[in-house]
């Protein structure tokens, strides 16, 4: 029996049928069928420009971009398993993930890929701006780059401080200071003293935006931990969402922008 017989075999029997319902895409009509009926795979277009593709145009910076979200989800995970969250060990799990732990590369590529996470989608929304990409009808495709773009600048301010360094400490109270200006939610910020309930001010520094963010009025062990729920968990969600999300859209706009 021969590979190709084996292959018809196992694909004609009901296990295999139950998971995929269609055959291999082998012309246009059937990749169209087998492209909107599978979860993933319905996120893409089932065509695209040439222009689109170009490598000239797009500078493939969209995909770096999700590629090396993949990377930090990855090496993230890995990460999990060696670091706490705490201010005992916190600083130590960080050497220990250098010096000491098998495959301590991972601390590396993890933040250098955040470094490089930032740079590429500064130049996927620069390259969507210069090439029109943004006007009708992706806008809306375009606002959720930018939710995109905040997010992942959130991630790398988040997850600056769990090497709970004094370089970390202190970037993050500098940081963090800015929330104290937010309009309507920061006791600095414009609108706050409009909120008064019997002559008593709802925002001050003990309930403004700093303190929801900081967990108190300083960076400390609630900060830390409030950091790295979100660096882990509620950010990395958000985003994985609004990219399936992005993806899909740019499906929907008519696939990838062609070259103007």
């Amino acid at each position: 029996m021969s590979w190709a017989d084996i292959g018809d075999y196992i694909r004609n029997t009901q296990l295999w049928k139950s998971i995929f319902r269609h055959p291999a895409p082998r012309d246009r009509r059937n990749r169209v069928v087998v492209m909107l009926t599978n979860v993933f795979l319905h996120l893409h277009p089932v065509s695209v420009r040439k222009s689109g593709i170009d490598l000239s145009y797009t500078w493939c910076m969209g995909g770096i971009t999700f590629f090396l979200f993949l990377v930090e989800t990855v090496t993230g995970v890995l990460l999990m398993f060696y670091y706490r969250p705490t201010l005992e060990h916190a600083y130590n799990d960080i050497l220990s993930l250098r010096d000491v732990t098998t495959l301590g590369i991972l601390r590396e590529l993890h933040r250098w890929g955040a470094h490089a996470m930032v740079i590429t989608i500064w130049l996927h929304m620069y390259r969507v701006f210069l090439t029109g990409s943004y006007k009708p009808p992706r806008e809306f495709n375009w606002g959720v780059g930018v939710i995109l773009l905040v997010l992942t600048l959130l991630l790398s301010f988040t997850g600056y401080l769990l090497p709970w360094d004094q370089l970390a400490i202190w970037a993050i109270t500098v940081g963090s200071n800015m929330a104290r200006a937010t309009p309507l939610m920061g006791y600095e910020g414009p609108g706050s003293k409009l909120l008064q309930v019997g002559g008593v001010e709802l925002i001050h520094s003990g309930s403004d935006a700093r303190f929801l963010l900081l967990g108190g009025r300083f960076v400390g062990e609630t900060t830390l931990l409030r950091f790295y729920v979100m660096h882990c968990v509620a950010l990395p969600l958000a985003a994985a969402l609004l990219i399936a999300v992005h993806f899909w859209r740019v499906r929907k706009d008519g696939g990838i922008s062609g070259a103007l």
